[in-house]
């Protein structure tokens, strides 16, 4: 006899606990009967009288609940990946970032290719010769019979003797 009061006590215990933290746990709003703090103390001081009346009448029902019982699983991802929408977000904003990175790229390119401090060939788009200094004034035009220079990759058809 005396298991079955320890038994029925460690019950008790247990449900006590399962109640406490499903009121603990839900949400501000959708606690019914009473409020809150009003629910933990009639679980704590009437363990099993406050917690059947706490899963009878005080807990949220959810419309989950209400159809199966349980609450559904698919009302929400379990896991950010899981969810089409978070994915879709991601996939938008990397689409957005690399067309923004390609734009830079050919922005970059552009003025790479309009700046006239870099061009050395000929005369700059507003007209003026290219300044006259040690790179420019040793370089001249390559003849066609001419052998490549030290450094040089050999021209088109041209192959170096072994």
């Amino acid at each position: 006899m005396a298991r079955l009061y320890v038994l029925l006590f460690l019950l008790q215990v247990v449900l006590a606990a399962c109640a406490l933290i499903s009121c603990l746990s839900a949400e501000d709003g959708t606690v019914r009967g009473l409020p809150r703090f009003a629910w933990v103390v009639v679980i704590l001081f009437f363990p099993l009288v406050g917690s059947i009346a706490w899963f009878l009448a005080g807990r949220p029902v959810t419309e989950g609940d209400r159809r199966r019982g349980w609450p559904s699983a698919g009302r929400r991802p379990v896991a950010p990946d899981d969810d089409p929408e978070f994915l879709k977000s991601i996939d938008e904003r990397v689409r957005r970032d690399d067309n923004a990175l390609f734009q830079r790229w050919e922005e970059d390119l552009r003025g790479r290719e309009d700046d006239p401090r870099r061009r050395d060939d000929g005369p700059s788009p507003d007209g003026t010769a290219p300044p006259a200094g040690p790179a420019s004034a040793d370089r001249t035009p390559p003849r066609e019979d001419a052998a490549p220079r030290d450094g040089e990759r050999p021209r088109d058809g041209e192959r170096p003797e072994l």
